[in-house]
């Protein structure tokens, strides 16, 4: 007989408990991300680049085609033309080298590893600001992390893949 009030109880507890109601429903993740014309305040868009040890955050937003790495412009950072060129690639192969301001943060690594993280990171925002894009920087094989890294020194050599020189006597 103490058994049913203890159970009356607690069916009790669990009927005045109210559940909170859910907040406004947020907008589907399966949208692209579209940038607002210049007058409708400042979305950006974002890309991730890697190279070798170089990390690249890319925000590129509609504009006139201003471009700055680290708060400086492209030939003021990257001094060869090498590198100059291939972080402008990306804009080059879709054509799009006026439509966008785009600003990067790369730290890391060389300069060479940075251009081409800046190039990754850039083609990626590109993506995710129209998808037609897409199928034009896959064939410049420009959506493709280059996976080299720097191979570790060894133990008992000088390097690498170096050895010390051998002597038979």
């Amino acid at each position: 007989m103490t058994e049913e009030p203890a159970s009356d109880a607690l069916e009790q507890t669990t009927e005045t408990r109210e559940q909170p109601e859910p907040a406004e429903p947020s907008a589907p993740a399966t949208q692209p991300l579209a940038a607002k014309p210049r007058g409708e305040g400042l979305t950006y868009i974002w890309g991730t680049g890697r190279r070798k040890t170089s990390v690249a955050r890319v925000r590129i937003r509609s504009g006139e085609g201003k471009f700055l790495i680290n708060k400086r412009e492209v030939p003021e950072f990257f001094k060869v033309e090498r590198d100059r060129a291939a972080v402008r690639k990306p804009l080059e192969v879709t054509e799009t080298a006026e439509d966008f301001d785009v600003f990067v943060n790369v730290y890391g690594g060389g300069i060479t590893g940075q251009a081409g993280a800046v190039m990754l990171g850039l083609a990626r925002a590109l993506v995710k600001a129209d998808a037609a894009y897409g199928p034009k920087l896959r064939e410049y094989h420009l959506l493709r992390r280059d996976p080299r890294k720097v191979e570790r020194k060894k133990y008992g050599q000088p390097g690498a893949r170096k050895r010390f020189q051998f002597s038979k006597r």
